[in-house]
């Protein structure tokens, strides 16, 4: 049991750069006191004295605002940052190294006793606010944006936003990724790609245009609300290169 506290402490360090000493750690972390309630939790629901241990996660949940449910099964190296509103549910399983932010649910989606919330592998990041439903699995090193809703299987190595989630990239994990926050746009990279055909769309016409001496009033507030959009979504320098010559 020492050594599990030993390694837990270890683990806030490493995955909380705002980690000053262990005095800290072991008064002002909540995510690291309910998972030390919830072992205890735990030990007891798979005893058999499972209303005790449903009282004790109740209590687990008043002082730190985290519900995990006695019957939750979570590895080694876990860590919840901030902790807030987390919420686990009864038939989850949270392997080794896992990081969640707060705000984060692995709810169930079925009334029948049986499997029914995420297995969740190693080496997972879920961002804040991300809701993950249903007995799906989140592949090892994989990482769920935040505020996303995740409704399927996550492959190892990917990454998923959005709500739905849809997967947007994979990546090799090489070190402990906090860095959550920087993840692909899908809806942004779409209305790139179709004002890029745009501006090619409008180009073509032109040279029409311009070959039959034909010459068209412009739409100067279009124009305008193009520009706005543009440095939203800024196109690429290739397209915006051949634009401006030609203009």
């Amino acid at each position: 049991m020492l050594e599990k506290i030993k390694e837990d402490v270890k683990t806030v360090f490493e995955k909380d750069p705002a980690a000053r000493n262990i005095f800290e750690v072991l008064t002002s972390y909540p995510g690291l006191h309910a998972l030390f309630m919830h072992r205890v939790a735990h030990a007891l629901w798979v005893r058999g004295d499972k209303n005790i241990a449903r009282f004790f996660s109740h209590i687990n949940r008043m002082l730190t605002g985290i519900e995990i449910h006695p019957g939750a099964k979570i590895g080694r190296r876990f860590f919840i940052d901030h902790g807030m509103g987390v919420v686990i549910g009864e038939t989850a399983e949270i392997g080794d190294g896992v990081l969640l932010y707060q705000g984060v649910v692995l709810g169930g989606t079925s009334t029948e006793k049986k499997k029914r919330h995420p297995t969740i592998e190693d080496n997972v990041v879920i961002g804040a606010g991300a809701v993950v439903l249903g007995a799906i699995t989140l592949g090892k090193d994989s990482k769920i944006g935040a505020g996303s809703v995740v409704i399927k299987d996550v492959p190892p190595c990917a990454t998923v936003v959005g709500v739905p989630g849809r997967i947007v990239g994979e990546y090799k994990r090489e070190k402990i990724d906090l860095d959550h926050a920087k993840l692909p746009d899908p809806i942004a990279d779409a209305l790139r790609m179709i004002l890029e055909e745009q501006e090619k769309l409008e180009q073509r016409i032109l040279t029409i245009e311009s070959m039959e001496g034909l010459r068209c009033k412009i739409d100067e507030y279009f124009e305008k609300k193009k520009k706005e959009i543009a440095k939203i979504f800024p196109l690429n320098s290739e397209t915006r290169g051949e634009n401006e010559k030609k203009i």
